[in-house]
């Protein structure tokens, strides 16, 4: 185990190629497949309303762009930092997704207006933030600042719409959104591994413990999203 610093990065070359980090590829084709699974799942709840429809691009956009970002560190080697734009960028908009979704059955007509703008200004915002980012920032040099724009983003927009939305819904309107705010709760361990840089093997980095809570996470949301559909129907609605 290492703590404060990160083990040197894997190197595979079969055939002659030259592979970087097959282990986070591999976390994240779990994460492609939990949320594709679920994806399909969420697509057999017959409602078309902002909420489920959100929700449901939510998770295929979520499987693309962690197939996307373990192509990213797999050819690293090939591709460069700029292999990794693609799911910076589609991290961004799932963030987005999330949002509208959660603010789609906000209960203040007036107050749900206005954070439906905010949550579509923010999304133009981080868009060009990572742009900037991209184009006038050493990424070569540490390819991990290209990350921070996302990073901030998905914290801030996850921690409002499913923390705090989702504890509020989960009083005001169904039980089921509890698992939102679950899932947040699930992913705090992650900034300790991120930020403590904590390693627990080669081949289980703080990447790969991150991604197993961010699949369980995903679980949770769809748990939230069926349950929500389960009150409903429950309910005559």
């Amino acid at each position: 185990m290492l703590i404060g610093e990160d083990f040197d990065k894997i190197v595979w070359q079969p055939f002659g190629l030259d592979f970087v980090e097959p282990n986070t590829m591999i976390g994240d084709a779990l994460i492609f497949v939990v949320s594709l699974i679920v994806g399909i799942l969420a697509l057999r709840i017959d409602r078309n309303t902002p909420f489920f429809n959100q929700w449901k691009r939510f998770f295929f956009v979520f499987s693309i762009t962690f197939l996307v970002g373990g192509f990213g560190h797999l050819f690293f080697n090939y591709w460069g930092v700029p292999g990794k734009y693609p799911s910076w960028y589609l991290g961004v908009l799932t963030t987005y997704l999330v949002e509208q979704a959660m603010l789609s059955i906000h209960q203040n007509p007036v107050w749900k207006k206005r954070l439906l703008t905010i949550s579509n200004i923010k999304l133009v915002v981080a868009l060009i933030a990572n742009t900037l980012v991209f184009s006038l920032v050493d990424l070569d040099a540490d390819p991990t600042k290209g990350l921070h724009v996302t990073t901030i983003n998905t914290s801030v927009g996850l921690i409002f719409s499913l923390g705090f939305l989702g504890y509020r819904y989960s009083k005001t309107i169904a039980p089921s959104f509890r698992y939102f705010w679950w899932s947040v709760l699930l992913m705090f361990p992650t900034l300790f591994f991120q930020i403590l840089k904590i390693n627990i093997h080669p081949w289980f980095d703080r990447n790969d413990a991150s991604h197993i809570l961010l699949a369980v996470g995903v679980v949770f949301y769809y748990y939230g999203v069926k349950g929500y559909d389960r009150y409903l129907t429950a309910n005559g609605k």
